[in-house]
């Protein structure tokens, strides 16, 4: 058994890739080693902003010997046949192998095949895994034909302590160049020949020059004596360990961003957190605009004050930056410099902040005129419009004041055309809370507008607060209705509108709130709003596949919390049902009910009816009519059910219309003794016609009976 310790070395790798790119290189090295016959015992890899690394272990000296056989004509073929077989494989007739079959004798040709030495396998295998990667932006260089994320520089191959033989060629993108690919030997001054070697480098800055290593392990100590730190998850807890202690220094925390440490992961080779401060001329921009500008522009963690509360928007006059570097002057001049840029960052956003102060919200609103939705769908100023008329809607029916409704949502889009919003399109929201309440707007309304756009993802919160929830659903539910009605919906894993995330926002609103809503009015309400925006506007049309695709994403979402696929699919298939909670509810108890024995007895018991009623009605070309004649009930088990069932119909739909679903399912449950005793007792199809038929009759209330709570017929198992 062997190692093979592969470095693929370039320019800088942009941080959000790498994770990604290292998880999936080493997925395809290890599938084309498994497929080769070189399965590793170990596959781990490392990722830095300058290298790919990845070290197999217990690889096999050699390929296995195998064998392959190709299935021929009858042995007894004519000639033509088994002499064009034997020029397919270029074997001779003694060399065939003949097996009996249920065919009678086959021919069979079988090549035996020595397994090669890993060490030639390995370099166009490496090759391969290099030119088969796609990521997500690529760039080429000089003349090359390889499209790589940033140039390539150097490949260190070594197995079993052996540098491999050959290189990579890069290809030459000119007319007629050649493609890029593994080359046995090349010229080592053709700067388009990247040959395989046993050498690597250290840090940028603080050892640059080139190093050999023998095997994994010297590698990583010469790496790190080159202050290398290849473990991503050591660089990430090495920063975070660092800068919590630095903010203990000055009685501050770190303020949590697992994004940010993520993201300053891949920037840094070696990290060296360092401790900054922000002026006190900033202290009093909101936190929101200090935290930004530091993490989006500087990729500083901001800090809080020790004894700050969970999700107190307060910061502290401090910062920390990782920087790349061991400075010999402890890095005062780099904690200086960033000082300087960041002093000019939050120079640019307090003037934003004063100036922005100056104008109301309704001034920066009348902005919005100029401001394209889309171009089908007219301006802003529309949308803020329709917002307001919805926002009024859903708040009549969800208890909301009317009328701080209607001010939040004219005012939520206001800061859109601020300057503040403009640096910092992050803020949008947040900042107009702050306009709000800087020009002493009601803070239902404040909060509304910082709201509206939540929640922005699964994780992230739902609005709480009256106001705030009516006018975000009626952001999301306008957004929907506009896209849908100009036929923009989503298609395969394109979504570029965002608008199944929309649709979760409005699921997961109106599920965490328990607010009541009927869906299809207020989708009613909000596509005939585009009516004068869109001509042949069909809303029925629109309305429905609104509908639809808010039930494909809450199946989504049903099945991610453990629920049955068909328990869902069985409430949805009634057609009926567009109140999200009662939708919900109806799911947990028929899910509760199934997984008892009466409800197991019950299912089986439909299904023998169902089966019965398909097979019939296809017969008489018909479906089976509803009602029980009296009458024609001759046997005491047939006259049991249908009595059970005259009972158990109205009661079971008042029960549904009450919402009380659990004793719903269990008035259900009540027939199974009845429903046994006729499928034991009863021949549904009797000689005589009428019987027949007011059997099936009663076969076919039944399956109403059922209908009332799901459609039964879709449930598995």
């Amino acid at each position: 058994m062997a190692d093979l310790l592969l470095e693929l070395f370039s320019e800088e790798i942009p941080a959000r890739m790498q994770a990604r790119a290292a998880e999936e290189l080493r997925d395809r090295l290890a599938a084309a080693l498994t497929e080769a016959g070189l399965a590793p015992q170990s596959l781990a890899v490392w990722v830095t902003p300058r290298r790919v690394t990845f070290h197999a272990t217990g690889l096999p000296t050699a390929q296995p010997d195998r064998s392959e056989e190709r299935k021929g004509p009858r042995a007894d073929a004519p000639a033509g046949a088994i002499q064009g077989f034997l020029k397919s494989t270029g074997l001779t007739r003694d060399q065939l192998e003949t097996r009996e079959t249920d065919k009678g004798a086959v021919l069979f040709a079988v090549t035996h095949i020595q397994g090669r030495p890993t060490r030639d396998v390995l370099p166009e295998l490496i090759c391969g895994l290099i030119l088969g990667y796609t990521w997500p932006k690529s760039m080429r260089w000089r003349d090359t034909r390889l499209a790589w994320v940033r140039p390539l520089r150097s490949i260190l191959a070594l197995f079993d302590g052996q540098t491999l033989p050959g290189g990579l060629h890069l290809g030459r993108n000119v007319e007629g160049g050649e493609q890029p690919g593994y080359r046995a030997a090349g010229d080592t001054g053709d700067l388009n020949y990247l040959p395989f070697g046993n050498q690597t480098f250290g840090h940028r800055f603080l050892a640059p020059d080139a190093v050999s290593v023998v095997d994994a392990a010297d590698y990583q100590a010469k790496l790190r004596a080159g202050f290398v730190m290849l473990d991503r998850e050591e660089r990430k807890r090495l920063i975070l360990t660092e800068a919590e202690t630095l903010a203990a220094s000055v009685n501050c925390r770190v303020k949590p961003d697992a994004a940010l440490l993520e993201e300053v992961a891949g920037l840094v080779e070696w990290p060296v957190p360092l401790l900054g401060r922000i002026d006190d001329a900033f202290m009093d921009v909101p936190a929101e605009v200090l935290t930004t500008s530091m993490r989006e522009h500087q990729k500083y963690f901001a800090l809080v004050p020790q004894e700050s509360a969970e999700g107190d928007a307060k910061i502290a006059p401090y910062f920390v930056v990782v920087a790349n570097m061991v400075a010999r002057d402890g890095g005062a001049a780099i904690i200086s410099g960033n000082q300087r840029v960041l002093r000019a960052r939050l120079s640019d956003a307090r003037f934003f902040w004063d100036q922005d102060r100056k104008l109301r919200l309704e001034v920066w609103a009348e902005k919005l005129t100029s401001r394209v939705f889309h171009a089908k769908l007219g301006t802003v100023a529309a949308r803020v419009d329709r917002l307001a008329v919805l926002a009024v809607t859903l708040a009549g029916q969800t208890g909301a004041d009317a009328a701080l409704a209607d001010r939040a949502a004219r005012l939520a889009k206001a800061d859109l055309s601020t300057g503040m919003v403009g640096e910092f399109p992050e803020l949008q929201g947040v900042i107009g809370r702050y306009y709000a309440r800087h020009q002493r707007e009601d803070e239902a309304v404040a909060h509304a507008i910082a709201d509206h756009y939540a929640p922005v993802g699964p994780s992230d919160r739902v609005p709480t607060a009256p106001v705030s929830r009516v006018v975000a659903l009626a952001d999301k539910l306008d957004l929907l209705a506009g896209l849908f009605a100009i036929d923009e919906k989503p298609t395969g894993s394109k979504d570029p509108f965002a608008l199944r995330r929309a649709a979760l926002g409005v699921l997961r609103i109106i599920t965490e709130n328990g607010l009541r809503l009927a869906l299809r009015p207020v989708l009613d309400a909000a596509v005939s709003l585009y009516g004068p925006q869109i001509e042949k506007l069909d809303t029925a049309a629109t309305v429905d596949a609104l509908l639809a695709f808010l039930a494909d994403r809450l199946k989504v979402t049903l099945r991610d919390q453990g629920q049955r696929h068909d328990l869902i699919q069985a409430v949805f298939a009634l057609g009926t049902e567009d109140d999200v909670v009662r939708l919900l509810a109806r799911v947990t108890a028929l899910s509760d009910f199934i997984a008892t024995p009466v409800g197991a007895d019950m299912l089986a018991a439909f299904r023998r009816a169902a089966n019965i009623l398909k097979i019939e009605e296809k017969k008489d070309g018909r479906p089976a009519q509803e009602t029980v004649a009296q009458p024609l009930l001759t046997q005491a088990e047939e006259k049991a059910l249908a009595d059970a069932l005259e009972a158990a119909l109205p009661a079971v739909e008042s029960l549904v219309a009450e919402e009380q679903f659990v004793e719903a399912m269990k008035r259900l449950g009540a027939l199974r003794d009845p429903v046994d005793a006729f499928f034991t007792h009863v021949t549904v199809n009797a000689d005589d016609t009428g019987v027949r038929a007011n059997r099936l009759a009663l076969l076919a209330r039944y399956r109403k009976t059922c209908s009332a709570i799901a459609d039964f017929g879709v449930i598995e198992g």
